[in-house]
């Protein structure tokens, strides 16, 4: 079980990537990453997150030229919202969660 401060840790990766994105999340992951596999493999998973739903939201940008992506961009806002949420809360319960359909881009 990952200790206290582990968990934390991940927890503020998932949670302050609302204000900062890249930034916070960034800092941390980097500074701990070769302290602890927990906080390593959190900061891939959300680093793999971030890039794969950037790239869903680019399609979705093009797609919008025919307008399937006026649907697409508010579903894929949401699941980004709901999964950095559940993966926030599963980090801190000491769960190794990968959020749902993130391409796997390190590790």
């Amino acid at each position: 079980m990952p200790s206290s401060e582990e968990r934390t840790l991940t927890l503020l990766i998932y949670l302050l990537s609302f204000p900062s994105a890249i930034l916070v999340p960034l800092i941390i992951w980097l500074i701990k990453k070769n302290e602890s596999e927990f906080i390593n493999f959190h900061g891939k998973a959300y680093f793999n997150f971030l890039i794969s739903y950037a790239i869903y939201g680019i399609i979705a940008w093009i797609l919008v030229l025919v307008l399937i992506g006026i649907i697409l961009l508010p579903i894929l806002g949401i699941m980004a919202f709901v999964f950095t949420i559940l993966a926030a809360i599963k980090s801190y319960n000491g769960e190794h969660y990968r959020i749902p359909l993130s391409m796997r881009f390190f590790g």
